[in-house]
């Protein structure tokens, strides 16, 4: 996977101007057997530890934020569709295991209880990657009898939705995140998986996908994916301005060389510090999860909590590092070929995303050290 980061990195531009994957990137990622990370052993992946898998995105982000991004919420959905039913597997890897799946996961639609199955209807935006994949998970509730009964994932065919090319954005814009158009379109029971079903390890996929992997945590992965990438950018933003300054002349100080200023090493100090322990919290809490898993243990809710509340402090770790390294890398890293605006705009995007806000996540974590139920679905 290393080999490919200088390349990637160097169309990173490009990945922005095309608003989505080069596809040079996507056939790079494609051979060096990225996508199969998560897949199931039976549809030819590697079903590989969590921290490894993480491992890859955070580097690629630190590349490119958008290519990082997205190919840790597509590489993540064979994690996802390994819980499926069989079936549900087989339609989408049966006639090849390469095809991939984008997401909406937010109840931007419904699906309708009909004999069958359900008919499901829904604009779903944030899309990443829709363009590169065949398939795609839309989240929203079950409809019975005109009342909510469940929430599920819905997977569909690209032949029964949309996109409509509507991502113009400031930051994460090479990742393609557009929205998908559902009309009436019938989804048989199989190719439907219940968030109540995965938080009871009930999913039908693990009948055949036995992996320790897929006894992961939805409240665990789903988080990890969206904060990795953030993290992974902080480690570009820091390698670029390390760059940066250790050229950098100071005009307005007389000349002074920017690497021989006492304040600039004490900035890039902090910087690291919190990067570092950013990663070494989130990726620290998935190997504990999986060695409990590997040991034959159940994942406490304690630490499924912390592991929630670390998730999105990395985040503001890592985003906080990247506005204090572009405070410090003055007028020049506002060039549109400098990358550290770059990552700085790509983290800000990928900080909105609704699995980074604190406030929830810290609330459960102060519910469950208090004794109170906890009501959220991401833990």
């Amino acid at each position: 996977m290393s080999a490919l980061l200088p390349e990637i990195e160097q169309r990173a531009a490009r990945t922005e101007e095309l608003r989505r994957m080069p596809e040079e990137t996507v056939r790079d990622l494609d051979e060096a057997g990225f996508f199969k990370l998560m897949q199931p052993e039976q549809w030819g992946g590697y079903q590989v530890d969590p921290v490894s898998f993480y491992e890859a995105v955070r580097r690629l982000a630190s590349a490119c934020g958008s290519t990082g991004w997205v190919a840790g919420i597509i590489g993540i959905h064979n994690w996802h569709l390994g819980l499926f039913d069989q079936r549900a597997q087989e339609d989408v890897w049966g006639a090849d295991p390469s095809v991939r799946i984008s997401s909406s996961y937010a109840p931007m639609g419904m699906g309708e209880v009909v004999e069958g199955g359900y008919k499901v209807n829904g604009n779903w935006a944030f899309s990443s990657g829709c363009d590169i994949a065949d398939w795609a998970f839309v989240g929203g509730p079950v409809i019975k009898d005109g009342r909510p009964v469940d929430f599920v994932s819905y997977l569909i065919p690209r032949s029964d939705y949309t996109i409509k090319d509507v991502w113009h954005v400031v930051g994460l814009k090479g990742t393609g995140s557009n929205t998908l158009e559902v009309k009436d379109v019938f989804v048989p029971r199989h190719r439907v998986l219940s968030m109540r079903t995965m938080a009871n390890y009930q999913s039908p996929g693990l009948e055949r996908n036995t992996a320790p992997v897929y006894k992961m945590p939805w409240g665990t992965i789903h988080p990890s994916t969206i904060s990795t990438p953030v993290v992974g950018m902080a480690y570009g933003a820091y390698n670029a301005h390390v760059e940066h300054q250790g050229k950098r002349v100071r005009a307005a100080y007389a000349g002074e060389k920017s690497k021989d200023d006492p304040f600039a090493k004490v900035r890039i100090a902090a910087a690291a510090s919190d990067i570092d322990a950013a990663w070494r919290q989130l990726s620290g809490n998935l190997q504990s999860e999986y060695d409990l898993i590997l040991a034959g243990e159940e994942i406490p809710m304690e630490l499924r909590l912390a592991a929630r509340r670390d998730q999105v402090r990395a985040t503001a770790r890592a985003v906080a590092s990247i506005d204090l390294l572009f405070e410090n890398s003055g007028g020049g890293a506002l060039n549109l070929d400098s990358p550290i605006q770059r990552f700085w705009r790509d983290a800000h995007g990928g900080r909105v995303h609704a699995a980074n806000d604190p406030e929830r996540a810290y609330t459960a974590f102060g519910n469950g050290e208090f004794g109170i139920p906890i009501g959220d679905s991401m833990v």
